[in-house]
């Protein structure tokens, strides 16, 4: 179906974007195999990768590639978890790393315009700059523009503030036929038509290359507080969530945490968390613009959790300790990395949360595997680590392979089925890629996926756009 690139297509491409940003042989062109899913089995070599500057290079690669059947696989920071930016038939990775300029901030609309492969890191630093604030924040600080909205990234603050499709307003996107789009703009609402715009909003580089975002910005709150509050078992914990949202309060952030891979974040980071009682603990983030309603807000929290019966409440209240404390849980991941094979995803009704994680270790008991899980408790998204070592001694312990290489999948399933009898989603933030590809129709039924497959023919009739992604 895909033809190999030649030497004319090749030569076309240099003319286009210069020689230099041009990188062909494995020893250059490695990097760009494979995301962070950490079995690099699914990795594969693109022929070509190739660095445009402007939308309007990006415009003639796709012409150029959509003409001669090329498959071209869209790349931002390669942060994914789940093989999105895998080029698993060949062919070009467009990597966006060179289109990474902020290109405004609007103050009085309150509005970044950026480039897509702008880091997250640089983007709040610009918006601080300006005195103005970005609230979802993903994990990772080397994520991009563009790879965060196409997979709808999400992060911690949901619950509040939403997913990164409630703060794109436009974006600029081309065309595998090498159509240049602006789709919405700088307003707010708009009735005019079907939204074109969000069906790029997590479409993982499937119906074009996302080149530009006018992202939504809001006031920065005044302060913030981080509460870390430890319970015996993990049912009261989560059990305080909806009691909490009853109150009226909307926690910027609620996390609920095992104490294992926390001892390891700690030791990973030689610092130190609030307290070691208990099970399960939640990290419950407040922000408000005074002292007075912060101290209100923490009084709601304290009662409730009292009532639920938490054993005791810890306040991070000076900048340097909330920096710790958030330290610590926004790298557990790099802390028990190495031994991690998958972190799942899944994304269920809240009042489901404690059954899932029930099931987890119903599931890490059958299959004698060790499955830490933690997750955003207030919008009920849940990461569950599927490991190739054990928690010993409060050491991370490696497994020869024959102890989880073909637990894994099984294990997968069996959560992901899970998922579907609560009736929640494999995927909350991270998307579907080529791991979970396998897995869709356990969640979605066939006439869903046959209308995505449909709207993939009409933005895309080669077929050339990041193929093997979502579903085949």
């Amino acid at each position: 179906m895909y033809e190999k690139i030649t030497s004319e297509v090749r030569e076309a491409i240099e003319a286009i974007i210069g020689k230099e940003n041009v990188l062909s042989g494995a020893e250059k062109t490695v990097d760009y195999s494979h995301d962070e899913f950490s079995l690099r089995e699914i990795a594969r070599e693109p022929e070509l990768v190739v660095k445009p500057e402007t939308e309007y290079q990006v415009a003639e690669i796709l012409k150029l590639a959509s003409g001669r059947m090329v498959p071209v696989t869209p790349r931002g920071g390669a942060t994914g978890l789940c093989g999105g930016c895998v080029p698993v038939c060949g062919g070009i990775v467009l990597s966006l790393e060179r289109m990474n300029r902020v290109l405004e901030i609007d103050t009085e609309n309150q509005l970044a315009v950026a480039e897509a492969g702008l880091r997250l890191s640089d983007l709040a630093t610009a918006v601080e700059y300006a005195g103005l604030y970005f609230p979802p924040h993903p994990g990772d600080e080397s994520a991009m523009v563009g790879g965060l909205i196409a997979t709808n990234a999400g992060g911690s603050r949901a619950v509040k503030y939403g997913t990164i499709r409630s703060y794109v307003r436009g974006l600029e996107v081309v065309s595998p036929t090498g159509d240049v789009l602006q789709l919405g703009g700088k307003f707010i609402k708009s009735s005019t038509g079907y939204s074109l715009m969000h069906l790029f909003v997590g479409s993982e580089g499937t119906l074009g290359v996302i080149t530009k975002a006018v992202i939504q910005l809001i006031a920065k709150p005044a302060l913030t507080r981080s509460l870390v509050v430890p319970f015996a078992e993990l049912e009261p914990a989560i059990d305080t969530v909806p009691l909490l949202l009853k109150r009226g309060i909307v926690p910027m952030a609620v996390e609920f945490l095992e104490v294992e891979p926390i001892a390891l974040a700690e030791e990973y980071l030689r610092l130190k968390w609030p307290t070691k009682m208990g099970k399960t603990h939640l990290l419950i983030i407040l922000d408000a613009n005074s002292e007075e309603e912060m101290d209100r807000l923490s009084q709601v929290v304290a009662d409730v959790c009292v009532e639920k019966e938490a054993m005791n409440i810890f306040i991070a209240e000076t900048p340097s300790r909330q920096e710790e404390v958030l330290s610590i849980r926004s790298k557990i991941y790099e802390a028990i990395k190495a031994g991690t094979v998958e972190i799942l995803d899944i994304s269920v009704p809240r009042a489901e949360i404690a059954g899932h994680v029930r099931k987890v270790g119903e599931i890490a008991r059958k299959y004698d595997i060790w499955l830490p899980t933690f997750g955003h408790a207030a919008d009920g998204n849940i990461h569950t680590h599927i490991m190739k070592a054990r928690y010993m001694n409060g050491q991370m312990v490696p497994v020869p392979v024959s102890e989880w290489r073909d637990k894994v999948d099984k294990v997968r399933e069996e959560l992901f089925r899970d998922c579907r009898e609560r009736g929640g989603v494999i995927s909350g933030e991270h998307g579907i890629g080529l791991v979970k590809k396998p897995y869709l129709a356990l969640v979605l039924d066939e006439k869903q996926i046959d209308l995505m497959r449909g709207i993939k023919k009409v933005f895309d009739p080669a077929g050339i756009m990041n193929p093997g992604k979502i579903f085949d």
